[in-house]
Formats: C-alpha cells, structure tokens, sequence
C-alpha cells in the first residue's frame, strides 16, 4: 500500500476505533499509540513466489502465489506463512514503493505453518516487535495488515482461541480465530494495540467463533509458536517436529471415521491405492476419533514406516497397508539448492 493510502486509512482506522477501545481503557487497558501502529504497518511487505517446476504443491496452491509477510529481524528476516513458499523456485518482497526485493527461502515448517525469508537487500524497514498470542484479550481490538499491491489496515476482535486441525495433516495448538473475515489473509500481520505482532495469517474460515457455529473470519497461527523453534529454524531450515510420518491425504471428520477428500500426486497414500471418497474408520487397529487424535497416533510412531488403514468404500471394509514417509524430504527444491 502507498505511504498517503497508508496514512488515511490509518487515520480513518483510528476514528473508527476509538469507541473500541473506550471500554477497555476504562478498565486499565493501554490505549492506542498511533506511532507503534504506524511501525506495525509499515514492518508488512508482499510476498510473490514462483515454485519450482514439477512441485506437487502447485496441484492445490498454484505456481504463483502472492500473499504477505512481516519483517522482524534488523537483519531483513521476515515472517510468512509457509505455503506461500512452499516448494518456491523464486521470492521477491514489495515494499510500499513498490520496489521489489529478491528473498530466499531460510526456513519452510511443516509442523508450526510458519515460513521465513531472507531479505537478500538493504530493507531499511524498522522491525515489529513480538507480543504473546496468549495474552491477547477477547475484549482487545486488534489490527491486520497486510501488504503488497493491494495491502489493507482493519481492526479485527478476536473470535476464539482453540487448538486446530487442518484436513492436509496439520495440526496447532493455541490459534487465533479472527472476524469479520479477510480474504488477503495469507501471511498477514495480525497487531495487538502495542503494534505487537501475535500472529500471522492462514485461513479463511466459516466457523471463526467456535466449531458448529457459524460466523465467517481468519485463523492465525500464533506467534507465541516461533520462539520455541526459532534457532531451529534458522539453524536447520524447519523444527524438529517437523520431521515426522505423512500420507499425503486431505481428510474431513464425519461421525463414523475421516472421509478423503483428495490424494496428493506421488503420496505414499496414492501409492497404496487410497481414493476420495473412501473412509478411514481405523489406524492400526485403532478406531479414528476425529483429526486431531488420527494425527497425533500417525505422527506418534516412527517417521518412515508400515501402517495399515482400515477403509470403508463401496459399501465393503478393506485393510490398506501404507509406509508413511518424511513430508520435508519429499518436497522439490530450486536447481543449485
């Protein structure tokens, strides 16, 4: 966004906001400090990124992919979500003059969602602080920024906190639900009123206030996420919990197992001859009770090794044997790295 839009609807975002806050002030919570929101906005660049040729992801994210990111390093370090780099062959960040900078990759985790970039020029952009995710109020108006051609400024409240279990093996604990919903979420700052980031953007959701309950918003991975695993990071390009078992299968509940929406192209799962549309009532035996629990006893054994799927299809049970693999080192890399 260009520093004049920048600035008006900054100035328009804390008219409108100022109400919000009125409440929380009256009862010892920090007001608004337009320089330390001023700071926030202007630490958000556009992310672009080209993967490489051949790369499974592209089946479901595209070769090009345009999203976000928030500069937290003095170095030019900046904060992402990892699918937008995914498998990616070429980066650029955009600043608010539109100059693009070449990035590269430093870190894709698989097990957090988090992506990090190294800014391979002179940024010249003051860093935003991290705050804690878990501290953030519900009462608390926050700010999601994001950046690039069409980077925008809103105040968002905070929908719920809860743990999340996404349908391509992922699973966080601690994420942030936020409305009304953004749809250039993907790798957006989300800003405490200390101009703090406490998380970065993922999803677009239907159900931001709880399970079942409907109301349109984002879920944010918490930034409360990245301290644990930050020299891992950048010592060895993804956490540790990163290295684990993976089908390559995309799964939604239902009451009776988790119904395959989509096989990924060259999985261990379509290896084994699983199929959308098939059911998954059993995991070694054990009954499936949900994603979460499903993860949890995959990634609970060794990395690489014989499962067997009970699968409901056509009517008729079958055992699937699978050998799990490293998701991380299946993934494509840009020729030279």
């Amino acid at each position: 966004m260009a520093l004049r839009d920048r600035l008006l609807t900054m100035t328009l975002w804390l008219a409108l906001g100022v109400a919000a806050w009125v409440a929380p002030a009256a009862h010892g919570a920090e007001s608004p400090n337009a320089a330390e929101l001023a700071r926030a906005s202007d630490a958000v660049l556009g992310v672009r990124s080209i993967a490489t040729e051949g790369a499974s992801s592209i089946d479901t994210l595209g070769q090009r992919r345009i999203g976000s990111g928030v500069v937290i390093g003095q170095d030019g370090l900046v904060l992402t979500i990892g699918y937008l780099i995914l498998e990616a062959d070429e980066v650029e960040l955009q600043l608010d003059s539109g100059k693009r900078i070449p990035a590269r990759v430093v870190a894709y985790d698989l097990a957090s969602g988090f992506g990090l970039l190294q800014a391979l020029l002179p940024l010249d952009v003051t860093p935003a602080p991290l705050g804690e995710a878990g501290s953030v109020a519900a009462s608390e108006p926050l700010l999601v920024v994001s950046g690039g051609d069409a980077g925008q400024l809103s105040v968002a409240r905070l929908a719920s906190r809860r743990s999340y279990s996404g349908y391509w093996e992922y699973h966080i604990d601690g994420a942030l639900f936020t409305a009304p919903a953004r749809t250039d979420h993907s790798g957006a700052g989300l800003f405490n009123a200390r101009g703090e980031l406490v998380g970065i953007g993922s999803l677009l959701v239907p159900d931001a206030p709880g399970p079942g309950e409907r109301g349109a918003g984002n879920m944010f991975v918490p930034i409360d996420l990245l301290s644990p695993i930050f020299g891992e990071l950048r010592e060895r390009g993804a956490s540790r919990a990163s290295q684990r078992a993976w089908l390559g299968v995309n799964c939604t509940e239902q009451p009776d197992g988790l119904r395959v929406l989509r096989v990924s192209r060259d999985s261990p799962a379509e290896v084994a001859g699983l199929q959308p549309g098939d059911l998954i009532t059993r995991l070694d035996g054990t009954p499936v009770r949900g994603l979460e629990a499903f993860y949890k006893q995959l990634w609970g054994g060794g990395v690489e090794r014989e499962l067997t799927l009970q699968v409901l299809r056509g009517g008729q049970h079958r055992d699937v044997p699978v050998r799990s693999v490293d998701r991380m080192q299946t993934l494509r890399r840009a020729p030279g790295i």
